[in-house]
């Protein structure tokens, strides 16, 4: 039996899975490579990696794991969890049964690609979603958000630390009056009318089509699809959820645990509203600890 199953092998799933072999603590981690970040050619703001592609940073964290002879990793899918604290048993899709007596979950989320041709194809190069994952890189140009509500006129406010030149693309979405007013005395242009589609141009920009057939071409495009677990495990589990502007997430307490005892998530599936490498490899951290203490005699 092991200590801990992890259930999602990208940052938060490694992180937990270190900080457990460290503790002599044996651990499998189940993985099947599809991290939510593998569209992007680097990943930034994570000290000592940045400017480097996420898949290399990856691969980097699971040589180091492999001087860890509790820590195994495996590529498998997870297809069902059941039993409890103590006593798990997770099946794989290739129809093997793990036991463990903890088990963590960071198999983090996917984004929901919008039925617009070229978002899709565009997403990862002049379509993101993080000012701190990207901003840097194209301060000073011209960018545009397209508005997804209420939140949206934060992120407009935030991005101008990166950027005097905002063009927001309501893509049929209402905007109250007096946010049209705080939008127009920060300079930002406002333009209506439902996205048609996006073609990428260049390293990052973009040419919009809107279905009135007006264009709009900017350096760089911020947009907040809806998103959902990347698999349903908390679904058959009953876990608690929360839910957010951009989708559902899982409910965890100050010690990263779910709302079944002995079973603690991670990662983008606890926390869409500020996606990072940083924040995810912290999680996976704090619940890889956690679970450990946990299991103090």
């Amino acid at each position: 039996m092991d200590d801990v199953i992890i259930i999602g092998g990208s940052f938060a799933g490694l992180a937990a899975a270190l900080q457990l072999g460290r503790a002599r603590r044996k651990v499998t981690v189940l993985d099947t490579g599809l991290p939510r970040n593998r569209f992007a050619g680097h990943s930034h703001g994570m000290l000592g990696h940045d400017h480097k592609p996420p898949l290399d940073i990856l691969a980097e964290a699971r040589q180091q794991l492999a001087r860890y002879p509790a820590i195994s990793l495996v590529n498998a899918r997870a297809d069902s969890i059941s039993g409890a604290i103590d006593d798990y048993t997770v099946l794989t899709g290739e129809g093997e049964s793990l036991a463990a007596r903890r088990v963590i979950l960071s198999y983090g989320i996917v984004d929901q690609m919008p039925d617009v041709p070229g978002f899709a194809e565009s997403w990862g190069t002049s379509i993101v979603p993080c000012p701190y994952c990207d901003g840097f890189e194209v301060a000073g140009r011209h960018w545009g958000l397209v508005w997804s509500g209420p939140q949206s006129q934060n992120q407009a406010r935030l991005f101008l630390d990166w950027t005097d030149r905002l063009t927001v693309l309501t893509d049929g979405h209402e905007i109250a009056p007096d946010i049209r007013a705080d939008l127009a005395r920060r300079g930002i242009a406002v333009v209506d009318g439902r996205i048609a589609a996006i073609a990428h141009q260049g390293d990052h920009g973009a040419v919009v089509t809107l279905e009135t057939g007006s264009l709009i071409s900017v350096d760089i495009i911020f947009a907040h699809p809806q998103n959902k677990p990347s698999a349903n495990l908390h679904e058959s589990l009953g876990l608690a959820t929360v839910d957010t502007p951009l989708g559902i997430v899982l409910k965890v307490d100050e010690r990263r645990e779910t709302s079944i005892p002995g079973i603690y998530a991670a990662g983008d599936l606890t926390n869409p509203q500020l996606p990072s490498v940083t924040t995810a490899s912290w999680q996976g951290a704090m619940a890889g600890i956690f679970a450990q203490q946990s299991m103090l005699a």
